[in-house]
């Protein structure tokens, strides 16, 4: 949540019973020893500190000052993909909230002035300066629709808004999946625009790094726009813009207008027959889950009631408390277009759906650590591989360029591609 201290998380900090659940997936997930870690911080540095239960004690060791911030500190706090997995298997244990002790743990970092990390400082000055994280011109951000013809929600009304997203806009290599997704949609009687060049970054880069003011300024000026031009929904290919739109945004005001990821929106058009699929696409085919679009995409429901112990140690919530387990994430979506797309063999990885492990971009870890995001991606590509698939499909630009970088570093024969790409191919289309 926004705005809180340390203080807020007390009882959670000091309940945390060190009992490591928060490194694997609950015990009945579990499928092999190979792959039974959910933690990619213990995965690859292999220290408790690392853990959720680590910074747990991080926190609660900051609140009571018994440390002060140190370079070594400051790595445990940020050698994180912020995946939430060690959150999701708590809720299975403990239900304590050791992602939201994370975020605040970073949060104070950046009020105490210790953080951002110098790798992240580039990218909030670029959003301060140029409203993306690329730093890249503003008047570049709708460069990638130039030969489209799609409406400019700016200026004509529509029903449904494409938010593109900093990095589908703006880098070339990746560009191609918003350049097909409104084809896609507008062959399928899509009522769409898009915002161009006036588009803002969404925050999420701001708020998982831990800087709340900036994410906040951000997310203001996103509603205020996204609510004056009317539209019924905001569609995202980008999973982080949809988990920051769909649950942190209504944390800093009413958002009049729907939030989808566009697997949900094409899940929906295939179901209405606007989407017919000739082309056989004839690939065995893995799907990579993106944390932001699975397990943090669940909205969270703050809980206000009061507790009582029994027995002198069982806790009693009135009213009881709604679990935050990541099970209402969207895992369907994507694999009922992937059903849908013909010749494609769908052989599932281990750790999936809110058990998913993350592909290593996440939370800063890119920028500031990218040995231990590359370490990730490789893990993931190990057990993609392990599936016996051809190609890794996935929904989120950050998944697909780490995971593509984790093949290459491998020497894999895996491909990867965004789920979009194959719906392009599965209409008889390409990626252009």
């Amino acid at each position: 949540m926004l705005g809180r201290a340390l203080a807020d998380y007390e009882k959670d900090m000091t309940r945390c019973a060190r009992c490591s659940l928060c490194k694997w997936p609950p015990l009945a997930q579990v499928k092999s020893i190979r792959f039974s870690q959910v933690c990619p911080a213990i995965s690859r540095y292999n220290f408790h500190a690392y853990s959720g239960g680590g910074k747990m004690i991080v926190g609660l060791s900051k609140l009571k000052g018994r440390v002060d911030y140190s370079e070594e500190m400051l790595n445990v706090i940020y050698r994180c993909s912020v995946c939430g997995a060690c959150d999701i298997s708590c809720k299975y244990s403990r239900d304590l909230e050791p992602l939201e002790v994370l975020h605040t743990l970073r949060a104070t970092c950046v009020r105490d002035g210790v953080a951002p990390l110098p790798a992240h400082r580039p990218i909030l000055d670029s959003m301060r300066n140029y409203d993306n994280v690329w730093m890249q011109p503003r008047k570049k951000r709708g460069s990638w629709a130039r030969k489209l013809e799609v409406k400019d929600a700016a200026e004509q009304p529509v029903d449904t808004l494409y938010f593109v997203g900093c990095t589908y806009a703006l880098r070339p290599e990746l560009s191609g999946v918003a350049r097909t997704t409104v084809r896609v949609l507008q062959d399928a009687g899509v009522d769409v625009g898009i915002l161009g060049e006036e588009e803002l970054c969404c925050g999420s880069p701001a708020y998982t790094i831990g800087d709340e003011e900036l994410f906040v300024e951000n997310a203001r000026r996103n509603i205020e726009m996204l609510n004056s031009l009317g539209v019924r929904r905001v569609v995202a290919s980008c999973a982080g813009c949809y988990g920051v739109l769909k649950t942190k945004y209504p944390l800093v005001a009413p958002a009049n207008f729907q939030v989808l990821n566009v697997t949900e929106l094409l899940a929906e058009l295939i179901e209405q027959g606007r989407l017919v699929f000739t082309n056989p696409i004839g690939r065995s085919v893995t799907y990579h889950d993106p944390c932001h679009l699975g397990r943090q995409s669940e909205t969270r429901k703050e809980w206000n009631g009061t507790e009582r112990k029994v027995l002198n140690h069982l806790v009693i919530q009135d009213p009881p408390k709604e679990f935050n387990r990541g099970t209402y994430g969207v895992y369907e979506a994507p694999r009922r277009v992937l059903a849908a797309l013909p010749g494609v063999e769908l052989t599932e990885m281990e750790r999936i759906r809110e058990y998913s492990f993350c592909c290593g971009s996440g939370g800063g870890a890119k920028s500031a650590f990218p040995e231990f995001a590359l370490a990730t991606a490789r893990e993931r590509v190990e057990e993609a591989e392990n599936t016996g698939a051809e190609l890794v499909a996935t929904a989120c630009p950050w998944c697909e360029s780490n995971i593509s970088e984790g093949i290459a570093d491998a020497g894999s024969r895996l491909e990867c591609a965004s789920l979009i790409e194959l719906v392009a191919k599965g209409l008889g289309g390409d990626v252009s």
